[in-house]
């Protein structure tokens, strides 16, 4: 399992169009996500006072488009990037994503049993 984090409203318009090109894919070629450990992190560090954001849960191999892991932003970790369109179908479950009362992003409940 890989996740992605997404604004509500940018996870509805997928839904609705029935795949998933975020503007990382055209700026960058791939859609940013990470692993279950490194989610917060990067919540934190990317998404600080968002609060519509959710978690997408990606079944990697029921992803159409090729996974590289790599470190390409020097964070000494590597990252999934999805090198294409996300393909709806990969998405098994969508879990939102709140912040603690510190306003530090924590990993939902529902997540933390597959930890």
């Amino acid at each position: 399992m890989i996740l992605h984090i997404i604004g509500n409203k940018d996870w509805q318009n997928a839904k609705n169009s029935g795949a998933y090109s975020p503007d990382s894919l055209n700026n960058e070629g791939f859609i940013h996500c990470s692993t279950l450990q490194q989610t917060v992190e990067i919540a934190n560090l990317f998404f600080k006072g968002a609060t519509d954001l959710n978690l997408l849960c990606i079944n990697e191999e029921k992803t159409k488009s090729k996974i590289v892991y790599e470190d390409t932003e020097n964070f000494g970790q590597l990252f999934p990037h999805i090198y294409g369109p996300l393909n709806l179908d990969a998405v098994f479950k969508v879990v939102d994503l709140h912040a603690d009362e510190n306003g530090q992003f924590i990993l939902p409940k529902e997540l933390i049993e597959q930890e």
